[in-house]
């Protein structure tokens, strides 16, 4: 009998335990004969490696770059920190809406094909942005740029558990993670030299010598693989419903307020948004084949999770890619040194996260799971004390002199970060633990790629309620300040929020702007925090206290510990599958 077409996703489940599936007896991949060449499985690593590092390079990297595409990329539609985050946040829709989908196609038509698709459509959209001649466009390539990455990521494991077995594979899959980690962690830094040096089209140009070589792998080194037990049954409708639900509210509010809600398409597009949402469960309490099946909600557990996982990553995306917009567009910290400062955080997560996972396994997840936020929550109010004369950290690397930070990012940004990085040391491995424990054996894969999908729909509503937050207290701010019509829209186009206003704006009234964004980061900062206090409060009072050994009936499967970056990205696919 087929499974469920969303459900058992082979690599998946090949992470789940310390035992690959193959050697207990039961391989996911009956349908082809592993091979055995070491040039095929070398080959086949790298096509990986490559593949899921394109997609969590881009990220990082463009994280680092909105800064400057907001200067330099001209826009006849959207203001300038409207414009960026459409950048931001049409990427993370398009795949959050197909991320379940495409594993399951991967299964069904087969991973090599699909992987090569993905490979070359994301290398070509790749080339597209970094070509891009206004934001109008650039917006549009980064939606399809998302859907693209969606065959990749869950095509990468795919791709190694079908060409490894045993102790290899585990080999195979902890190089990848490695990988990825290293991508995630060294991601902003290499991008901003990269951005500061040469120019922000490179945080695109680059995906696509390494999409060739990935291609190169898949073409003439990866065997094909199916399962057979796959089903051809995609809910493509449900992920059109969450893609409009997600997008016309996120859109709606966003555009809504840069737009003084006098902009009827923004009332059209919450209109859409709210009627997707309200219809969306009804659908998949009636579809035989749904995208999310509602049984797994069943599990207070597994709700509660993804409640808090919605909330606390939603805060964490927002504060990352706020934070680079304020440290580089308000106190002039350089692309390289915006991505460097965070890597403390991320040094101390790849280093403590693996013995958080250990805890969690044996005392069971709930109050790591309600530490954590809160004591990331205390390291992003800090952010909310940084003030305007803060001085920025001009990193250069033609300037030996300018590698030692000045002592403000010391005081300023560096406890943010540890503090961050401490925080998140007691979560992510253990909401691992949480998400995988609260369903049974056979439903583990899906609820992993249920929870990632959410990991990436949280930032796109937080971001667009903050957004709203930022905005209103910026031009509330300049109006209290200055003489200048802030609803004007030429004004609006000039003078943004957490970005460096136009050349043409006087002295007096960049000093004012500069003042006004300081304080709505701050606000930002203060919502975000009090996000991760909400998601920890649900945590704590949520999450059920049992043990995870005994918290499914199939016996227990071991947490996963993961690796994600500090900021700027948070990779669940990193986290999920090590």
């Amino acid at each position: 009998m087929p499974r469920h077409p969303f459900e058992l996703h082979p690599a998946w489940l090949a992470t789940l335990s310390p035992t690959p599936p193959e050697r207990e007896g039961t391989s996911p991949y009956t349908a082809t004969t592993k091979p055995t060449s070491a040039v095929t499985q070398r080959w086949t690593l790298i096509a990986a490696v490559l593949g899921s590092s394109v997609v969590f390079l881009d990220s990082t990297v463009v994280n680092v770059a909105l800064p400057r595409i907001g200067r330099e990329l001209p826009s006849h539609v959207f203001g300038v920190l409207e414009g960026q985050s459409y950048v931001y946040n049409g990427y993370l829709l398009t795949l959050s809406a197909l991320l379940i989908l495409a594993g399951a196609a991967s299964d069904f038509y087969g991973r090599r094909r699909t992987f090569g698709i993905g490979v070359v459509a994301f290398g070509l959209i790749s080339a597209l942005c970094g070509l891009a001649p206004n934001m109008e466009s650039l917006v549009v390539f980064r939606v399809l740029q998302g859907a693209a990455g969606a065959l990749l990521v869950p095509g990468s494991l795919s791709l190694i558990s079908a060409a490894f077995s045993g102790e290899e594979e585990g080999r195979a899959i902890g190089t990848w993670s490695a990988a990825s980690a290293a991508t995630t962690l060294l991601g902003p830094f290499v991008g901003g030299v990269l951005v500061d040096t040469i120019s922000w089209r490179v945080a695109f140009l680059i995906n696509v010598p390494l999409a060739l070589v990935a291609l190169y792998a898949v073409v003439r080194h990866v065997q094909e693989s199916k399962d057979p037990d796959a089903s051809g049954h995609f809910d493509w409708l449900g992920a059109t419903v969450v893609a409009l639900a997600v997008g016309g509210l996120a859109y709606g509010a966003i555009s809504g307020q840069q737009h003084e809600w006098r902009d009827p398409l923004a009332y059209l597009s919450l209109a859409i948004g709210i009627v997707a949402l309200i219809a969306l469960p009804v659908y998949l309490l009636r579809s035989r084949h749904p995208l999310i099946p509602p049984s797994l909600f069943r599990s207070r557990t597994f709700t509660v999770t993804n409640i808090s996982t919605l909330l606390i990553y939603g805060a964490l995306y927002v504060v990352g890619y706020n934070s680079g917009l304020f440290q580089q567009g308000i106190l002039g910290y350089t692309a390289a040194a915006a991505g460097l400062g965070f890597i403390p955080g991320s040094l101390l997560l790849a280093l403590m996260s693996r013995r958080f996972g250990a805890l969690a396994g044996r005392y069971g997840p709930r109050w790591f799971m309600a530490a954590g936020p809160a004591i990331m929550a205390v390291g992003i109010l800090w952010f909310a004390r940084i003030p305007v004369t803060s001085q920025a950290w001009v990193l250069r690397p033609d300037q030996p002199a300018s590698f030692l930070p000045p002592a403000s990012y010391w005081i300023d940004i560096f406890p943010a970060s540890v503090i961050l990085g401490i925080g998140l040391c007691i979560l992510v491995a253990p909401l691992t633990t949480a998400v995988m424990t609260s369903v049974p054996p056979h439903n583990a894969g899906l609820a992993s790629a249920i929870n990632n999908a959410l990991s990436r729909v949280g930032p796109q509503l937080v971001g667009a309620a903050i957004f709203v937050v930022v905005t209103a207290s910026f031009y509330s701010g300049l109006a209290s300040r200055t003489h200048l019509d802030v609803t004007a829209p030429g004004v609006r186009q000039q003078i943004s929020p957490l970005n460096r206003p136009g050349a043409s704006v006087s002295p007096v009234d960049v000093a004012a702007a500069r003042q006004a964004s300081t304080e709505a980061f701050h606000v930002a900062m203060v919502v975000a925090a009090g996000l991760l206090f909400a998601g920890a409060l649900i945590n704590a009072a949520g999450i059920e206290s049992r043990h995870p050994a005994a918290a499914q009936p199939g016996g227990p499967v071991s947490p996963v510990p993961h690796t994600p970056p500090v900021m700027a990205g948070l990779h669940h696919w990193v986290h999920r599958r090590r």
